[in-house]
């Protein structure tokens, strides 16, 4: 049972929660959204207490103005003093600024002229919020003059409408921080598992290993008619070495080297030739020449070539063709294409194949592409990605790397 559960996790991938991370960015923008519309809906109401409170003035200036005649101005800096949030404007019928309250910017003016200058400016402002309040002077039975009433919104207001979307983008900037530090933290554990593992894998097959190259030594001399068979046994106990190396490696700063691409590529498809299926036919081409050089790690660098063909002899069950393409890029980047014609892989499932656990075979643990992604981008800052796949086609990986 426990082999079954183990097979069905390997054959989907390992469990991921893509929907919980729209559920949670739904939530979000309805918070945003709910947070937006209750703070309008309170920058209305006060918007409309405030034109109420400035409509109240106008209708106590003009009462007070039609009432009390050469008391008016007297009365009307009692009313316009009691206003201490609303900036106001009072200018005569030819929009001369007679009066103003809490315009602070207007009281360090000490001229005359310059102040009526910046009042006026910001008339034009305030007449781009809300439209003017007339005043009507009148006498018994004779209207005799009018008065304007200009006014903005207050700082109050101001503050309010603006307040939730500084409030959302402090939220947005701290959870951008969280999420930065909490998948640096992801990272640097998954980072820990993969050394780890490496390590340990090496360390296990040290073992082993050294056996075998004893009884190697011990078969030369036991039968020395068959040196070319225990040739091919070395060649395999080299391979051997030369992964326990690989393993040993992950976790440490790579030493690159400048070395030629083509023939690099050259060597490892030699070596998997005789090793993979006999119908399986491994092809290399170089462009614009067979000199490309590049900076690599010649031993990680394979490992990622050799997963890339295994994976592609797989797709094709044992028969079809791998081409391998070298060239030179733009901006000084080599591009080595992996073709094969196999599968293909469905396009839900092209933005999954280097997550971890992700795999169609049978038997796997869908790391092989995690740790060819890790090598290139990683290890040789470089890029790798599905350039094309179609179904019953084949698919196509690109590299990048510095050239």
């Amino acid at each position: 049972m426990k082999k079954k559960q183990l097979k069905d996790v390997t054959a989907i991938g390992l469990p991921s929660r893509p929907h919980l991370k729209w559920v949670i960015l739904a939530v979000a923008i309805l918070i945003s959204i709910a947070s937006i519309l209750y703070t309008n809906s309170l920058v209305d109401q006060i918007r409309e207490r405030e034109r109420r409170q400035i409509d109240i003035y106008a209708s106590s200036l003009e009462f007070l103005a039609n009432e009390s005649g050469d008391n008016f101005l007297l009365v009307l800096d009692e009313i316009v003093k009691a206003n201490h949030t609303i900036p106001v404007i009072l200018t005569s019928e030819g929009g001369v600024p007679e009066d103003y309250r809490n315009i602070s910017k207007a009281d360090e003016i000490a001229d005359v002229v310059e102040r009526n200058q910046f009042l006026n400016k910001e008339i034009e402002r305030m007449k781009e919020q809300h439209d003017p309040i007339l005043v009507t002077l009148a006498g018994e039975d004779t209207i005799y003059g009018y008065k304007y009433i200009y006014y903005k919104n207050s700082f109050l207001l101001n503050q309010l409408r603006y307040y939730p979307y500084i409030q959302l983008s402090v939220i947005a900037i701290f959870g951008m921080i969280t999420f930065l530090v909490m998948n640096y933290l992801r990272r640097s554990e998954q980072n820990m598992v993969w050394v780890g593992l490496a390590k340990e894998t090496a360390h296990q097959l040290g073992t082993p290993l050294s056996s075998l190259m004893a009884w190697s030594e011990y078969f030369k001399g036991l039968y020395p008619d068959q040196q070319e068979t225990l040739l091919e046994f070395d060649k395999d106990v080299d391979r051997l070495k030369t992964i326990t190396d690989r393993f040993s490696s992950i976790g440490s700063e790579p030493q690159l080297e400048e070395r030629n691409i083509t023939e690099t590529i050259d060597d490892i498809v030699s070596y998997l030739q005789n090793r993979l299926p006999s119908k399986i036919n491994i092809s290399t081409t170089s462009f614009p020449n067979r000199n490309i050089i590049g900076w690599i790690n010649t031993s990680l660098f394979a490992w990622v070539i050799e997963n890339l063909c295994k994976n592609a002899a797989d797709a094709m069950d044992g028969n079809g063709d791998i081409k391998i393409q070298i060239l030179m890029a733009n901006e000084g980047q080599i591009a080595i294409d992996v073709k094969d014609s196999g599968k293909g892989i469905p396009k839900s499932k092209i933005t999954d194949v280097f997550r971890p656990g992700f795999t169609t075979k049978k038997r796997g643990w869908g790391l092989g592409l995690t740790l060819v992604k890790r090598i290139i981008e990683q290890y040789h800052q470089g890029r790798i990605f599905v350039k094309e796949s179609e179904l019953n086609k084949g698919t196509t990986f690109r590299i990048y790397l510095k050239s």
